[in-house]
């Protein structure tokens, strides 16, 4: 599913909302968590899962052509932990099959 999706969704299921709004909702809710992932901070939504940032200190690495070390920088990198009430809908439904579009 796409951004746009679920959007028309929410707007499907909320006919006394316009669009527009439903729309500007949805960018409001992505737009707090991603920036208190940039804060550092962690973002729980129950019975889904949690966000939060994953540092990775600098290091060598190679590069797989040539075999020379190459420095690769420091990065902070957003992290996903499904929650309990997730993986367990995802393996009881058994609806999900790995590859599958849709």
């Amino acid at each position: 599913m796409i951004k746009s999706e679920l959007v028309q969704k929410l707007a499907d299921e909320n006919p006394n909302l316009f669009h527009r709004d439903v729309e500007r909702i949805v960018s409001i809710v992505f737009g707090e968590i991603a920036e208190s992932l940039a804060r550092g901070e962690r973002v729980e939504l129950r019975g889904f899962g949690a966000f939060s940032v994953k540092h990775r200190p600098a290091r060598i690495g190679r590069n797989p052509r040539s075999g020379e070390p190459v420095h690769i920088e420091e990065k902070y990198s957003p992290y996903f932990k499904a929650g309990k009430e997730l993986r367990d809908r995802l393996n009881r439904e058994g609806r999900f099959t790995p590859g599958a579009a849709g």
